[in-house]
Protein backbone atom coordinates (compact mmCIF):
# COMPACT_ATOMS: atom_id res chain seq x y z
CA UNK A 1 0.00 0.00 0.00
CA UNK A 2 1.37 3.10 -1.20
CA UNK A 3 2.09 6.05 2.06
CA UNK A 4 -0.49 8.77 2.25
CA UNK A 5 0.81 11.94 1.98
CA UNK A 6 -0.32 14.43 4.37
CA UNK A 7 1.33 17.61 3.44
CA UNK A 8 1.85 18.94 0.26
CA UNK A 9 5.50 18.71 -1.60
CA UNK A 10 6.42 22.05 -1.39
CA UNK A 11 5.82 22.01 2.17
CA UNK A 12 7.56 19.14 3.48
CA UNK A 13 10.77 19.91 1.01
CA UNK A 14 10.71 23.98 2.50
CA UNK A 15 14.02 23.32 2.79
CA UNK A 16 14.78 22.23 -0.66
CA UNK A 17 12.76 24.77 -2.43
CA UNK A 18 14.51 27.27 -0.77
CA UNK A 19 17.83 26.40 -1.91
CA UNK A 20 16.54 25.60 -5.78
CA UNK A 21 14.86 29.27 -5.31
CA UNK A 22 18.45 30.78 -3.97
CA UNK A 23 20.64 29.38 -7.28
CA UNK A 24 17.73 30.31 -9.39
CA UNK A 25 17.57 34.06 -8.27
CA UNK A 26 21.37 34.00 -8.39
CA UNK A 27 22.26 32.51 -11.58
CA UNK A 28 19.41 35.06 -12.65
CA UNK A 29 20.67 37.92 -11.07
CA UNK A 30 23.99 36.96 -12.79
CA UNK A 31 22.18 37.20 -16.52
CA UNK A 32 20.68 40.46 -15.43
CA UNK A 33 23.78 42.04 -14.97
CA UNK A 34 25.71 40.53 -17.92
CA UNK A 35 22.96 41.34 -20.26
CA UNK A 36 23.12 45.07 -18.93
CA UNK A 37 26.76 45.38 -18.04
CA UNK A 38 28.59 43.07 -20.30
CA UNK A 39 32.33 42.54 -19.46
CA UNK A 40 33.20 46.13 -17.55
CA UNK A 41 35.80 47.10 -15.28
CA UNK A 42 33.67 45.33 -12.27
CA UNK A 43 32.54 42.30 -13.84
CA UNK A 44 35.59 40.25 -12.62
CA UNK A 45 35.28 41.06 -9.16
CA UNK A 46 30.95 40.57 -10.13
CA UNK A 47 31.77 37.20 -11.15
CA UNK A 48 34.05 36.06 -8.00
CA UNK A 49 31.71 37.16 -5.69
CA UNK A 50 28.76 35.50 -7.08
CA UNK A 51 30.96 32.23 -7.05
CA UNK A 52 31.82 32.80 -3.60
CA UNK A 53 28.37 33.16 -2.21
CA UNK A 54 27.15 29.83 -4.13
CA UNK A 55 30.14 28.19 -2.64
CA UNK A 56 29.44 29.46 0.72
CA UNK A 57 25.60 29.03 0.21
CA UNK A 58 26.01 25.44 -0.76
CA UNK A 59 28.81 24.67 1.75
CA UNK A 60 25.94 24.97 4.49
CA UNK A 61 23.98 22.18 3.12
CA UNK A 62 26.95 20.08 4.57
CA UNK A 63 26.18 21.38 7.99
CA UNK A 64 23.46 19.75 10.44
CA UNK A 65 20.04 21.64 10.35
CA UNK A 66 20.30 22.52 14.14
CA UNK A 67 20.77 25.56 15.09
CA UNK A 68 25.09 25.58 16.11
CA UNK A 69 27.99 27.51 15.95
CA UNK A 70 28.84 26.49 12.87
CA UNK A 71 25.58 27.09 10.93
CA UNK A 72 25.70 30.95 12.94
CA UNK A 73 29.15 31.76 11.34
CA UNK A 74 28.14 30.00 8.28
CA UNK A 75 25.18 32.23 7.73
CA UNK A 76 27.02 35.63 9.04
CA UNK A 77 29.60 34.93 6.11
CA UNK A 78 26.79 34.68 3.61
CA UNK A 79 25.49 37.56 4.01
CA UNK A 80 28.20 39.82 4.35
CA UNK A 81 29.08 38.20 0.95
CA UNK A 82 25.95 39.10 -0.39
CA UNK A 83 25.98 42.86 1.06
CA UNK A 84 29.37 43.32 -0.82
CA UNK A 85 27.66 41.65 -3.75
CA UNK A 86 24.92 43.85 -4.19
CA UNK A 87 26.91 47.01 -3.31
CA UNK A 88 28.83 45.90 -6.41
CA UNK A 89 25.83 44.71 -8.09
CA UNK A 90 22.42 45.91 -7.47
CA UNK A 91 21.23 43.50 -10.11
CA UNK A 92 21.48 40.70 -6.64
CA UNK A 93 19.48 42.07 -4.52
CA UNK A 94 16.99 39.62 -5.05
CA UNK A 95 18.56 37.20 -3.78
CA UNK A 96 17.72 38.28 -0.30
CA UNK A 97 14.44 36.69 -0.40
CA UNK A 98 15.74 33.02 0.24
CA UNK A 99 18.26 34.08 2.74
CA UNK A 100 15.31 36.23 4.86
CA UNK A 101 13.80 32.75 4.89
CA UNK A 102 16.81 31.49 5.84
CA UNK A 103 17.85 33.78 8.25
CA UNK A 104 14.53 32.88 9.99
CA UNK A 105 14.84 29.55 10.30
CA UNK A 106 18.07 29.68 11.11
CA UNK A 107 18.40 32.52 14.03
CA UNK A 108 16.26 33.30 17.01
CA UNK A 109 13.18 35.40 17.03
CA UNK A 110 14.98 38.66 17.92
CA UNK A 111 18.08 38.14 15.73
CA UNK A 112 15.96 36.95 12.67
CA UNK A 113 13.84 40.26 12.80
CA UNK A 114 17.32 42.29 12.87
CA UNK A 115 18.65 40.31 9.99
CA UNK A 116 15.03 40.95 7.75
CA UNK A 117 15.97 45.00 8.90
CA UNK A 118 19.69 44.30 7.67
CA UNK A 119 18.15 42.71 4.10
CA UNK A 120 15.40 44.80 3.30
CA UNK A 121 17.39 48.20 4.05
CA UNK A 122 20.66 46.71 1.69
CA UNK A 123 17.22 45.64 -1.20
CA UNK A 124 16.00 49.48 -1.17
CA UNK A 125 19.24 51.32 -1.61
CA UNK A 126 19.50 48.40 -4.04
CA UNK A 127 16.43 49.70 -5.74
CA UNK A 128 17.04 53.18 -5.37
CA UNK A 129 20.14 52.99 -7.17
CA UNK A 130 18.54 51.03 -10.11
CA UNK A 131 15.55 52.99 -10.54
CA UNK A 132 15.69 56.15 -13.02
CA UNK A 133 13.18 57.62 -11.25
CA UNK A 134 11.83 58.63 -7.54
CA UNK A 135 9.03 55.93 -7.00
CA UNK A 136 7.29 55.69 -3.65
CA UNK A 137 7.20 51.64 -4.24
CA UNK A 138 10.77 51.39 -3.79
CA UNK A 139 10.85 52.40 -0.41
CA UNK A 140 7.07 51.00 0.47
CA UNK A 141 7.39 47.45 -1.44
CA UNK A 142 10.16 45.32 -0.05
CA UNK A 143 9.04 46.43 3.95
CA UNK A 144 5.51 45.47 3.43
CA UNK A 145 6.95 42.23 1.53
CA UNK A 146 9.39 41.34 4.66
CA UNK A 147 6.40 42.19 7.13
CA UNK A 148 4.66 39.79 6.00
CA UNK A 149 6.94 37.05 5.16
CA UNK A 150 8.15 37.67 8.58
CA UNK A 151 4.89 37.10 10.13
CA UNK A 152 3.69 34.03 8.38
CA UNK A 153 7.22 32.76 8.94
CA UNK A 154 6.60 33.71 12.51
CA UNK A 155 3.44 32.43 12.94
CA UNK A 156 4.19 29.19 11.05
CA UNK A 157 6.84 27.92 13.04
CA UNK A 158 5.00 29.24 16.60
CA UNK A 159 1.95 26.81 15.03
CA UNK A 160 4.78 23.93 14.51
CA UNK A 161 5.95 24.26 18.19
CA UNK A 162 2.26 23.92 19.62
CA UNK A 163 1.82 21.14 17.22
CA UNK A 164 4.94 19.26 18.22
CA UNK A 165 4.34 20.29 22.05
CA UNK A 166 0.21 18.51 21.54
CA UNK A 167 2.32 15.47 20.14
CA UNK A 168 4.40 14.87 23.15
CA UNK A 169 1.53 15.39 25.45
CA UNK A 170 -0.85 13.37 23.41
CA UNK A 171 2.43 10.06 23.11
CA UNK A 172 2.09 10.65 27.03
CA UNK A 173 -1.55 10.60 27.13
CA UNK A 174 -1.32 7.25 25.13
CA UNK A 175 1.25 5.91 27.10
CA UNK A 176 -0.83 6.64 30.58
CA UNK A 177 -3.56 5.09 28.90
CA UNK A 178 -1.91 1.95 27.80
CA UNK A 179 -0.32 1.35 30.95
CA UNK A 180 -3.84 1.65 32.87
CA UNK A 181 -5.63 -1.14 29.83
CA UNK A 182 -2.40 -3.00 30.66
CA UNK A 183 -2.96 -3.16 34.14
CA UNK A 184 -6.91 -3.85 33.55
CA UNK A 185 -5.96 -6.74 31.88
CA UNK A 186 -3.24 -8.02 33.84
CA UNK A 187 -6.22 -7.55 36.86
CA UNK A 188 -8.88 -9.00 34.95
CA UNK A 189 -6.55 -12.24 33.97
CA UNK A 190 -5.32 -13.06 37.41
CA UNK A 191 -8.87 -12.66 38.69
CA UNK A 192 -10.29 -15.24 35.97
CA UNK A 193 -6.95 -17.78 36.32
CA UNK A 194 -5.03 -17.58 40.03
CA UNK A 195 -7.98 -16.02 42.23
CA UNK A 196 -10.61 -18.66 40.60
CA UNK A 197 -8.49 -21.37 41.20
CA UNK A 198 -7.30 -20.67 44.36
CA UNK A 199 -10.82 -20.11 45.48
CA UNK A 200 -11.64 -23.63 44.16
CA UNK A 201 -8.56 -25.45 46.04
CA UNK A 202 -9.99 -23.97 49.36
CA UNK A 203 -13.65 -25.41 49.25
CA UNK A 204 -11.78 -28.03 48.02
CA UNK A 205 -9.78 -28.37 50.86
CA UNK A 206 -12.40 -27.19 53.30
CA UNK A 207 -14.34 -30.40 52.01
CA UNK A 208 -11.84 -32.68 52.74
CA UNK A 209 -10.93 -31.58 56.03
CA UNK A 210 -14.63 -31.90 56.75
CA UNK A 211 -14.56 -35.37 55.67
CA UNK A 212 -10.92 -36.05 57.00
CA UNK A 213 -12.07 -38.12 60.18
CA UNK A 214 -15.77 -39.66 58.80
CA UNK A 215 -15.03 -40.53 55.46
CA UNK A 216 -11.39 -40.64 54.57
CA UNK A 217 -11.67 -41.98 50.87
CA UNK A 218 -14.11 -38.72 50.56
CA UNK A 219 -11.22 -36.81 52.10
CA UNK A 220 -8.74 -38.13 49.32
CA UNK A 221 -10.99 -37.69 46.32
CA UNK A 222 -11.25 -33.80 47.58
CA UNK A 223 -7.39 -34.05 47.79
CA UNK A 224 -6.85 -35.44 44.55
CA UNK A 225 -9.39 -32.91 42.59
CA UNK A 226 -7.81 -29.93 44.62
CA UNK A 227 -4.60 -31.56 42.79
CA UNK A 228 -5.42 -31.47 39.39
CA UNK A 229 -7.22 -27.87 40.06
CA UNK A 230 -3.56 -26.94 41.00
CA UNK A 231 -2.13 -28.25 38.46
CA UNK A 232 -4.80 -26.53 36.08
CA UNK A 233 -3.57 -23.41 37.55
CA UNK A 234 -0.33 -23.55 37.37
CA UNK A 235 -0.26 -24.49 33.66
CA UNK A 236 -2.66 -21.70 33.18
CA UNK A 237 -0.63 -19.38 35.00
CA UNK A 238 2.39 -20.18 32.77
CA UNK A 239 0.13 -19.33 29.74
CA UNK A 240 -1.14 -16.08 31.50
CA UNK A 241 2.42 -14.87 32.10
CA UNK A 242 3.60 -15.65 28.09
CA UNK A 243 -0.26 -14.23 27.38
CA UNK A 244 -1.69 -17.23 25.16
CA UNK A 245 -4.89 -17.92 24.77
CA UNK A 246 -6.78 -20.12 28.07
CA UNK A 247 -5.71 -23.42 28.70
CA UNK A 248 -9.48 -24.92 27.37
CA UNK A 249 -8.61 -23.78 24.36
CA UNK A 250 -5.48 -25.25 23.76
CA UNK A 251 -5.64 -28.12 21.08
CA UNK A 252 -9.22 -27.83 21.59
CA UNK A 253 -11.43 -27.88 18.93
CA UNK A 254 -12.44 -24.33 18.84
CA UNK A 255 -14.76 -22.94 21.27
CA UNK A 256 -17.23 -25.52 21.21
CA UNK A 257 -14.41 -27.58 22.25
CA UNK A 258 -13.09 -25.29 24.72
CA UNK A 259 -16.54 -24.80 26.50
CA UNK A 260 -16.42 -28.29 26.97
CA UNK A 261 -13.23 -28.52 28.52
CA UNK A 262 -14.98 -25.70 30.59
CA UNK A 263 -18.01 -27.96 31.93
CA UNK A 264 -15.81 -30.52 32.61
CA UNK A 265 -13.90 -29.04 34.90
CA UNK A 266 -16.68 -27.43 36.83
CA UNK A 267 -18.13 -30.83 37.31
CA UNK A 268 -14.85 -32.37 38.64
CA UNK A 269 -14.81 -29.64 41.50
CA UNK A 270 -17.72 -30.60 42.81
CA UNK A 271 -20.20 -27.90 41.62
CA UNK A 272 -23.51 -28.00 40.43
CA UNK A 273 -24.84 -30.12 38.01
CA UNK A 274 -24.08 -28.46 34.54
CA UNK A 275 -25.11 -29.29 30.48
CA UNK A 276 -23.62 -27.64 27.64
CA UNK A 277 -25.64 -27.18 24.60
CA UNK A 278 -24.23 -26.09 21.30
CA UNK A 279 -27.12 -24.81 18.49
CA UNK A 280 -25.89 -23.90 15.20
CA UNK A 281 -23.39 -24.94 12.82
CA UNK A 282 -19.78 -24.10 14.92
CA UNK A 283 -17.06 -22.16 12.59
CA UNK A 284 -13.90 -20.66 13.09
CA UNK A 285 -13.84 -17.24 15.65
CA UNK A 286 -11.33 -15.05 15.78
CA UNK A 287 -8.78 -15.92 18.94
CA UNK A 288 -9.46 -12.72 21.00
CA UNK A 289 -13.66 -13.73 20.41
CA UNK A 290 -13.18 -17.54 21.43
CA UNK A 291 -10.96 -16.10 24.59
CA UNK A 292 -13.25 -13.76 25.67
CA UNK A 293 -16.26 -15.98 25.76
CA UNK A 294 -14.29 -18.65 27.50
CA UNK A 295 -13.46 -16.11 30.36
CA UNK A 296 -17.51 -15.58 30.10
CA UNK A 297 -17.79 -18.74 30.65
CA UNK A 298 -14.99 -19.33 33.72
CA UNK A 299 -16.08 -16.38 35.23
CA UNK A 300 -19.84 -16.79 35.24
CA UNK A 301 -19.46 -20.53 36.84
CA UNK A 302 -17.58 -19.50 39.52
CA UNK A 303 -19.72 -17.30 40.75
CA UNK A 304 -22.31 -19.67 40.23
CA UNK A 305 -20.12 -22.53 42.53
CA UNK A 306 -19.06 -20.06 45.36
CA UNK A 307 -22.19 -17.52 45.70
CA UNK A 308 -25.39 -19.01 43.70
CA UNK A 309 -26.35 -22.26 46.02
CA UNK A 310 -27.65 -23.22 42.37
CA UNK A 311 -28.36 -26.71 41.97
CA UNK A 312 -28.18 -26.91 37.99
CA UNK A 313 -26.50 -24.78 35.83
CA UNK A 314 -27.25 -24.73 31.78
CA UNK A 315 -24.72 -23.43 29.60
CA UNK A 316 -25.94 -23.11 26.04
CA UNK A 317 -23.98 -21.37 22.90
CA UNK A 318 -25.48 -20.42 19.73
CA UNK A 319 -23.90 -19.71 16.53
CA UNK A 320 -26.00 -17.26 14.88
CA UNK A 321 -25.58 -16.07 11.56
CA UNK A 322 -23.97 -12.80 12.41
CA UNK A 323 -23.03 -12.99 15.96
CA UNK A 324 -22.37 -15.78 18.61
CA UNK A 325 -24.07 -15.88 22.09
CA UNK A 326 -23.61 -17.56 24.89
CA UNK A 327 -26.23 -18.20 27.73
CA UNK A 328 -25.37 -19.17 31.40
CA UNK A 329 -28.62 -19.86 33.26
CA UNK A 330 -28.77 -21.56 36.43
CA UNK A 331 -31.29 -22.33 39.36
CA UNK A 332 -29.65 -20.04 42.35
CA UNK A 333 -30.56 -17.57 44.93
CA UNK A 334 -30.11 -15.03 42.56
CA UNK A 335 -29.42 -11.59 43.18
CA UNK A 336 -30.92 -7.58 42.57
CA UNK A 337 -28.61 -6.55 39.85
CA UNK A 338 -29.91 -3.04 40.32
CA UNK A 339 -28.05 -2.74 43.83
CA UNK A 340 -24.79 -1.64 43.98
CA UNK A 341 -21.75 -4.02 44.86
CA UNK A 342 -18.66 -3.24 46.93
CA UNK A 343 -15.20 -3.10 45.24
CA UNK A 344 -13.92 -6.50 46.39
CA UNK A 345 -12.75 -9.26 44.64
CA UNK A 346 -15.74 -11.37 44.00
CA UNK A 347 -17.70 -7.91 43.62
CA UNK A 348 -14.97 -7.65 40.21
CA UNK A 349 -16.51 -10.27 38.51
CA UNK A 350 -19.08 -9.08 36.02
CA UNK A 351 -17.63 -5.84 35.59
CA UNK A 352 -14.15 -7.64 34.47
CA UNK A 353 -16.28 -9.98 32.20
CA UNK A 354 -18.24 -6.73 31.07
CA UNK A 355 -14.93 -5.09 29.88
CA UNK A 356 -13.42 -8.33 28.22
CA UNK A 357 -16.32 -8.52 25.98
CA UNK A 358 -16.16 -4.81 25.20
CA UNK A 359 -12.87 -5.08 23.75
CA UNK A 360 -14.02 -7.57 21.14
CA UNK A 361 -17.01 -5.75 20.64
CA UNK A 362 -19.46 -7.65 22.47
CA UNK A 363 -21.57 -7.15 25.40
CA UNK A 364 -23.11 -8.94 28.56
CA UNK A 365 -26.63 -8.78 29.71
CA UNK A 366 -27.46 -9.82 33.21
CA UNK A 367 -31.11 -10.80 34.63
CA UNK A 368 -32.04 -11.88 37.91
CA UNK A 369 -33.74 -11.60 40.99
CA UNK A 370 -33.54 -12.53 45.03
CA UNK A 371 -34.90 -16.34 44.84
CA UNK A 372 -35.54 -16.55 40.67
CA UNK A 373 -31.66 -17.92 39.55
CA UNK A 374 -29.49 -15.86 37.19
CA UNK A 375 -29.57 -15.56 33.42
CA UNK A 376 -26.51 -14.24 31.68
CA UNK A 377 -25.95 -13.72 27.94
CA UNK A 378 -23.18 -12.32 25.80
CA UNK A 379 -23.13 -11.82 22.53
CA UNK A 380 -20.09 -11.05 20.07
CA UNK A 381 -20.54 -9.90 16.67
CA UNK A 382 -19.09 -12.75 14.24
CA UNK A 383 -16.41 -10.17 12.90
CA UNK A 384 -15.16 -8.65 15.76
CA UNK A 385 -11.56 -8.03 16.42
CA UNK A 386 -10.05 -6.22 18.90
CA UNK A 387 -9.86 -3.04 19.94
CA UNK A 388 -7.79 -0.32 22.01
CA UNK A 389 -10.17 1.30 25.05
CA UNK A 390 -8.81 2.72 28.09
CA UNK A 391 -10.25 1.33 30.73
CA UNK A 392 -12.18 2.22 33.63
CA UNK A 393 -10.82 2.55 36.86
CA UNK A 394 -10.85 -0.34 39.27
CA UNK A 395 -11.86 0.83 42.25
CA UNK A 396 -15.07 1.57 40.40
CA UNK A 397 -16.89 -1.32 39.85
CA UNK A 398 -19.97 -2.06 37.64
CA UNK A 399 -23.26 -1.47 39.94
CA UNK A 400 -24.48 -4.62 38.44
CA UNK A 401 -21.76 -6.80 39.66
CA UNK A 402 -22.54 -9.80 41.61
CA UNK A 403 -22.02 -10.61 44.54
Amino acid sequence: MPRQRTQPWPVRHAGLVIHAGFLLLLTASLGRYTVRHGTDGRAPWVFALAALLAALYLAGLALPPERSPARLAWLAAVLAAWLALVTAAPSFAWCAVPLLYTGLRVLPTRAAIGTVVLLTTAVVIAQYRLADTIDPSLFLGPPAVAAIATAVFTRMRSDQERLRATAAELAVSERRAGTLAERERLSREIHDTIAQGTSSLRMLLQAADRAWDTDPAAARAHVRRAERVAALGVEETRRFVRDLAPVELADAPGLAGGLARVVDRFRADDGPDVTLAVDGRPRPLPAPVEAALTRTAQGALANVREHAGARSVHVTLTYLPDRVALDIRDDGDGFDPTLPRGGDLRGYGLPSLRRRLAEVGGELTVESAPGEGTALAATVPDAAAPTTRTSPPLADPDPGAAP
